[in-house]
């Protein structure tokens, strides 16, 4: 074989649509990763300085905040082993469908993995769908927060009336107890809060956080639609194989039956 043809046939055997959903999974999970934990360490800033001032009404939410930013680390460490994993097993069934090692064949243990890995990524994939939702509530606080200063803003703006009065009370949403003090921000004290570089930076990286997590859930679509085509595949070469194997063993009984007749008829004559 020629340079040329040689890597025709390697390129043949990559598994372009893992390699894909592999790139998509480990963007994802970055992003949500990396953005959440800085999110989550610029919210605990903004409660501290500005609604819960007593350390003690906040303190049960800074250690879930903390576990959750320890959990953040797993998330990252496991998908990032577990995307080589599934990258590798798409290298596998590639090369095991199209033959490109010769004699390379399908093995019940082989198509067995390719079933698990099918399970675990559906339900890894339910998983990151909570997680995407769970991802879309500061989203969701932070926006009505930020729209609520673009109406201070507007009404500064045209002087049609005060803004004092229109407040934001972070214990609605049940992040920190109905005694804590202040709780709420209203008027200029809550557009100064909208305007500092913990709240700016905390707002966009949730967004970027949110993408991410929705990033991930379409690679595992992405996966789980690959890895269930790759075992259906895995399935019918099993098939042809033992077909193949049953037919290859016929022929071979029956050119054994021919050389023992023209034996026979060799020792007659």
């Amino acid at each position: 074989m020629s340079c040329f043809e040689c890597c025709i046939k390697c390129l043949g055997g990559v598994p372009y649509a893992s390699l894909v959903a592999t790139i998509l999974c480990f963007s994802g999970v970055a992003l949500f990763c990396g953005c959440g934990h800085v999110a989550l360490t610029g919210t605990v800033s903004i409660l501290e300085q500005h609604f819960s001032t007593n350390t003690s009404d906040h303190a049960l939410l800074s250690e879930v905040i903390q576990l959750m930013q320890y959990v953040i680390y797993g998330i990252a460490s496991f998908f990032f082993l577990y995307g080589i994993i599934l990258l590798a097993e798409g290298f596998y069934t590639t090369s095991a469908v199209k033959e490109l090692h010769g004699e390379f064949k399908t093995t019940a243990c082989g198509r067995c993995i390719s079933g698990m890995f099918v399970f675990l990524t559906y339900v890894l994939g339910v998983a990151w769908l909570g997680v995407f939702g769970f991802s879309a509530v500061p989203v969701f606080m932070f926006y009505n927060i930020w729209s609520t200063c673009e109406v201070i803003k507007s009404l500064q703006t045209n002087m049609t009336a005060s803004g004092d009065q229109i407040c934001v009370d972070i214990r609605q949403y049940g992040i920190i107890p109905w005694n804590a003090v202040p709780g709420r921000a209203c008027g200029p004290v809550l557009e100064n809060i909208c305007n500092t570089n913990e709240f700016y930076m905390s707002y966009h990286l949730f967004i970027v956080a949110c993408a991410g997590a929705g990033a991930t859930v379409m690679s595992l679509i992405h996966f789980l639609m690959i890895l269930s085509s790759n075992w259906a595949y895995l399935k019918d070469a099993s098939k042809m194989q033992a077909y193949q194997d049953i037919k290859a063993k016929e022929e071979q009984e029956l050119q054994d039956i021919q050389s023992r007749s023209k034996e026979q008829l060799n020792s007659y004559t």
